[in-house]
C-alpha cells in the first residue's frame, strides 16, 4: 500500500514544523520592515490620480505591500474615496492576498523557483487584466458610498531605523503567534496524509487524470478560510502522493483569494453584482492558473 510508518510521519512533522517556523518569521519580518517604509498611506498617494498604468501599479503595490483581507478591504475603500481609479484599486485588491511574500516564500522553499515564478507571473497578470476588466464593464458603479475612519496606519512617532526594526520584529512575532495553531494543524494533517493515506487514492481523486479536480478544488477553497501556512504543508504531501500541481494551485488560490469572512466584509462596501464578480474572478483565476500549471509542468 506504500504506507509509511508512524515514526516517519513524526519525523516529517518535526522537520517541516521547524522549516515553516524559520521561514514564516523570516519572511514576515522582511515584509514588516518593507511596510515600515511603504505604509498604506503611501499606497493611497501613489495610486491616486493614476490613469493608464494604474492597473499595473496597483498590482505591484499589492504584491510588495501585502495586507491581510481585513486590512485590504478598508484600504481599497480609502483608495476609491481618495480618487484612485477603480480598476487600479481592484488590481490592488486582487493582487495583495495572492502575491503575499509569505506565500511566495513558502512556495519557493517547498516547490522550487520554477513553480514560484509561474505562480507569481500568472496571478500578477490576471490581477492586472481582471482589474481593468472590472472597470471596463462598469463595476465601479457597484461600490457603495462608504467611509471608514481610522485604518491601518498607526501613529508612529519614531521613524529611525532601530525603531522600525523593533516594530517589524514585534509584528513578525505577533503574526507568528497568531498563525501558530494553523501551522501546527496543517503540518499535523500533512504528516497524517504522509504516513497513512495511500498514494493511489490521492492520484485517483486529485491527479492529472481527473479533469474535474481543478474546478472542484477551486470551489472547495473559496468558501473555506484556509490559511496558506496550513495549506502548503498539506499540499506538499498531497503532491508526493499523486495530486497534480494544478489542482494544488487551484486550492491555494481559491483559499488565499477569498473566504466567507472576506466576502462578508466585501458585502458591506460592494453591491451584490460586484460581490458576485469578485467570487467569480477568484474562481476564474484559480481554475486558469490550475490548468496552466498542469500544461506547463507535465
Amino acid at each position: 500500500m506504500g504506507i509509511n510508518s508512524l515514526s516517519q510521519a513524526l519525523h516529517f512533522f518535526f522537520i517541516i514544523t521547524i522549516e515553516l517556523v524559520v521561514l514564516f518569521i523570516g519572511v514576515s519580518f522582511l515584509v514588516g520592515l518593507l511596510q515600515e517604509y511603504i505604509p498604506a498611506a503611501t499606497v493611497q498617494r501613489l495610486l491616486t490620480g493614476r490613469r493608464g498604468q494604474g492597473n499595473v501599479l496597483g498590482a505591484v503595490l499589492g504584491a510588495i505591500t501585502p495586507f491581510c483581507s481585513c486590512s485590504t478591504i478598508p484600504i481599497m475603500v480609502g483608495l476609491i474615496n481618495a480618487g484612485a481609479p477603480f480598476g487600479a484599486a481592484s488590481s490592488f485588491l486582487l493582487a495583495s492576498p495572492l502575491l503575499n511574500p509569505v506565500i511566495l516564500g513558502l512556495l519557493l522553499a517547498f516547490l522550487g523557483w520554477q513553480a514560484t515564478v509561474t505562480y507569481a507571473a500568472v496571478t500578477f497578470i490576471l490581477s492586472v487584466v481582471l482589474g481593468a476588466v472590472w472597470e471596463k464593464i462598469g463595476l465601479a458603479s457597484q461600490v457603495k458610498r462608504v467611509r471608514i475612519s481610522g485604518g491601518h496606519v498607526g501613529n508612529r512617532e519614531n521613524q529611525d531605523f532601530r525603531s522600525r526594526l523593533v516594530r517589524a520584529l514585534g509584528g513578525a512575532w505577533n503574526q507568528f503567534i497568531g498563525v501558530l495553531p494553523y501551522l501546527f494543524i496543517g503540518v499535523a494533517i500533512g504528516a497524517f496524509i504522509y504516513g497513512f493515506v495511500p498514494a493511489e487514492f490521492v492520484a485517483r481523486v486529485a491527479g492529472p487524470g481527473n479533469p474535474l479536480a481543478i474546478p472542484v478544488a477551486a470551489v472547495i477553497g473559496i468558501p473555506l478560510y484556509i490559511r496558506v501556512e496550513t495549506m502548503i504543508p498539506i499540499g506538499m504531501v498531497l503532491l508526493q502522493k499523486g495530486m497534480s500541481l494544478g489542482t494544488l494551485m487551484a486550492l491555494i488560490i481559491g483559499g488565499a483569494g477569498a473566504s466567507i469572512p472576506e466576502v462578508s466584509l466585501l458585502a458591506g462596501i460592494f453591491k451584490p453584482r460586484l460581490v458576485v464578480a469578485f467570487v467569480l474572478t477568484i474562481f476564474t483565476v484559480a481554475v486558469l492558473a490550475g490548468y496552466a500549471f498542469n500544461i506547463i509542468f507535465v
